[in-house]
């Protein structure tokens, strides 16, 4: 949220994001505030109450007797903060809370590795890793 409030989350660029998610094939739109977040995140809700929607790998952890592990996405405890560009593509990254309530890793949804489902894979161990990959491949690129 501090990002948000100073006016430092922003897209980094393709090329960034190329270097950070070298297997994410699609670009990516950063969402850009709460309410936007909170919007993009039910569409979440709506795949995993789905019970013919597996391909997806979306599902409510309260509903299982075990914890649900990568590579699915409990979407109680997942928020949306990156969606495909391009609408159909149905991408996203995603702060994963199950690991931690303070610093959650950042998950992306693969479609390219298994065409038969998605599968939810680590971007990064938290995010302010993530933030700090971005920031070193921004550097990276301007030297």
């Amino acid at each position: 949220m501090s990002l948000i409030d100073l006016g430092l989350w922003r897209h980094p660029g393709d090329a960034v994001l190329g270097r950070v998610i070298p297997w994410f094939e699609d670009p990516l739109r950063f969402v850009q505030d709460p309410e936007q977040m909170t919007f993009a995140s039910r569409s979440m809700d709506m795949v995993a109450d789905d019970p013919g929607a597996g391909y997806f790998r979306q599902a409510r952890g309260s509903n299982g007797a075990t914890p649900l592990e990568l590579p699915w996405l409990d979407v109680e405890q997942a928020v949306l903060i990156a969606i495909t560009r391009n609408p159909g593509d149905d991408g996203a990254l995603a702060l994963d809370y199950r690991t931690d309530p303070s610093d959650p890793r950042v998950v992306g949804s693969d479609y390219w590795t298994d065409p038969d489902a998605c599968r939810w894979r680590v971007v990064a161990p938290t995010f302010s890793a993530f933030v700090a990959s971005c920031a070193a491949a921004m550097e990276s690129e301007r030297a």
